[in-house]
């Protein structure tokens, strides 16, 4: 246990941000290098060794949240990057990007503010990087079989780092030009720098996984011709079907996907371009959706220089906290949420639908109107009399995404079935209606969460090894139906 009283003379502390002035002026990450670790520890001994870690079931993949905590509160970060690993491929991704449902869940939270779990998480990978605890883990033998991971999201390359792990020949395919999927170009830098992907692609080619960037499934090779090739197939190509707004106005230029506006910022970054094809500087930019992804739309727009920016989001205004009715703990709150994105400025409006977009003479976006709507029956409704006209001259959409990708061939040459949410179908083992061929994270859940997708990518893994050779050692922390109290 660590310290027994800590949960009662710690206050709660996170990680400290830069000031906005200065962050937004760069790309970086927003937090103060090196500020976590003087009081991580102290934050790790608020940790209660609540007997019942109700954490374990609030984290989809199970990490051994208590264990860590109390080996960061000792100062063993050697035997904490070991335990968080236990569970976690990529604890550095988390750590930065997930939302924490642990925390949603910790028994401390029930009536005080919750141990700092995503902190301490980050501060005891980022040490072990230091210290040079993360090494590559090649296989002892090789099993002689081949499989092919399709995407390199975070589902994606969790299963091919299991599965090179045990044994087998993994070749991950990226229709992209560089390996990470959204993680490289759906993640703004400033959230997460890309050197913390690029070095756990080094560590997993060190182990023997082989990438092939570059090259689309359905398109640049076929489905038949990658089945000839591997003994089994994980598809992980993501949900990336993005949802679009049927409004008059709709075409004119200047309203763009968020997936068609994140990347080109982030290849300004990587080097690709001096400046980005698509641009807010010196615009008056409307966001589309009040998710992760439009905060990130809000956060790359300050950067630009963007003139103004507001956030549209159909849904009621979210409460400060917890309703013990609807969201009783240790379930996962939706409540109202200040990003760092959030914290640099911009407009938030809740409650209000786009009627259509207005354009100049030379067709490009200027205003957006939109109404109040109030909610009838689970249905949004308009309030006669709040019709509004505000200027719009970059906008975009970040309202979620509806499947897998239907454009490039890659279901239809695989012969996939789909569920009726459009997502790829398969069974309590992960696979799907083709025989060898598997599925794991968005591309057969949905749009989750990156936790739920590196513990599809961990437990499909499992499931392949074992297709191919009848056991397996790996862990398999969820199931497709699975539903974790956080959820």
């Amino acid at each position: 246990m660590a310290d027994p009283k800590g949960f009662l003379t710690t206050d709660r502390e996170v990680a400290e941000t830069r000031p906005v002035p200065e962050r937004v002026k760069d790309w970086n990450e927003v937090y103060v290098p090196g500020s976590l670790l003087p009081i991580i520890g102290k934050q790790a001994g608020r940790c209660m060794d609540c007997g019942i870690p109700f954490c374990h079931n609030g984290c989809p993949l199970g990490n051994l949240i208590p264990e860590w905590n109390d080996y960061a509160w000792r100062g063993d970060w050697q035997a904490a990057s070991e335990r968080l690993h236990a569970t976690n491929n990529f604890p550095e991704f988390t750590g930065r990007l997930c939302p924490a449902p642990c925390e949603a869940a910790c028994v401390l939270g029930i009536n005080q503010p919750p141990v700092t779990i995503k902190n301490v998480e980050v501060t005891i990978i980022d040490k072990a990087w230091e210290t040079g605890d993360v090494t590559p883990q090649p296989p002892e033998r090789l099993s002689g079989k081949t499989v092919a991971v399709i995407g390199s999201g975070p589902a994606g390359l969790a299963a091919a780092q299991q599965l090179t792990r045990a044994g087998h020949t993994v070749a991950v395919y990226e229709r992209a030009d560089r390996i990470g999927g959204l993680l490289r170009y759906g993640i703004p830098e400033f959230k997460m720098e890309k050197r913390h992907i690029n070095r756990r692609i080094e560590q997993m080619r060190a182990e023997g996984t082989k990438f092939r960037t570059g090259v689309e499934i359905g398109r640049d090779l076929t489905a038949t011709d990658l089945r000839k090739r591997y003994d089994a197939v994980v598809v992980a190509a993501g949900s990336t079907t993005a949802r679009d707004l049927p409004v008059p106005g709709r075409e004119l230029n200047g309203i763009h996907q968020a997936m068609e506006y994140l990347p080109l910022a982030n290849k300004v970054q990587e080097g690709d371009y001096v400046a980005p094809p698509i641009t807010a500087e010196g615009k008056h930019v409307v966001v589309i959706g009040g998710g992760d992804t439009g905060a990130d739309c809000v956060g790359t727009a300050h950067r630009q220089g963007a003139a103004s920016v507001t956030q549209l989001e159909i849904m009621p205004r979210p409460n400060d906290e917890r309703d013990p009715v609807s969201q009783p703990w240790p379930t996962f709150p939706m409540l109202y949420k200040v990003t760092s994105a959030h914290e640099e400025g911009g407009e938030r409006v809740y409650s209000v639908s786009t009627t259509h977009f207005e354009g100049d003479e030379d067709g490009n976006v200027q205003y957006l109107h939109l109404v109040e709507v109030d909610f009838r029956d689970g249905k949004p409704e308009p309030r006669p009399g709040t019709e509004k006209r505000i200027p719009a001259q970059l906008v975009t959409l970040a309202m979620g995404f509806t499947g897998i990708d239907r454009t490039n061939g890659l279901v239809e040459q695989f012969g996939l079935e789909l569920d009726a949410r459009g997502n790829v179908a398969r069974d309590a083992d992960f696979a799907t209606n083709v025989d060898g061929v598997f599925v794991a994270g968005d591309a057969g859940r949905g749009q989750s969460l990156i936790v739920w997708a590196i513990a599809e990518g961990r437990s499909a893994a499992r499931a392949v090894d074992r297709y191919l050779t009848g056991a397996s050692s790996l862990p398999a922390p969820v199931k497709p139906t699975d539903r974790a109290l956080a959820v």
